[in-house]
């Protein structure tokens, strides 16, 4: 059952304009469903991606700012969007270089909420 609806939020998350590969992470970086339209090293991406949400929120909360919003790493032929989805799991998208970044974060948004609720 949990590996289902872990499909289907991967899934959902692809369907995105933009979106070239993403996974579902857990708080402490193991990836928990993935689909990458490349190689690379998923145990080190799902941590670090965990890394670096934990630490903007650790800044955000330094700064007292009530609401964090997702992390983007801009590079010079894609991007990466981080976003935290409920207590559990965050949401680690690679954006194609063609897709402008602010115009996925409303729909990954949508599906962070909807694993928010569901996990």
């Amino acid at each position: 059952m949990l590996k289902e609806k872990i499909s289907a939020f991967i899934e959902q998350i692809q369907s995105i304009d933009g979106v070239a590969a993403c996974a579902l992470v857990s708080r402490d970086g193991i990836i928990a469903g993935k689909y990458f339209d490349r190689e690379l090293n998923e145990p080190w991406f799902g941590a670090l991606s965990a890394t670096i949400l934990a630490s903007a929120e650790s800044v955000g909360s330094i700064i007292h700012a009530k609401a964090l919003g997702p992390v983007t790493i801009r590079a010079e032929k894609s991007s990466i969007i981080i976003m935290g989805a409920g207590e559990n799991f965050l949401i680690a998208a690679i954006i194609s270089d063609t897709a402008d970044p602010t115009k996925i974060y409303a729909p990954m948004l949508a599906v962070a909420q909807k694993i928010r609720e569901a996990m």
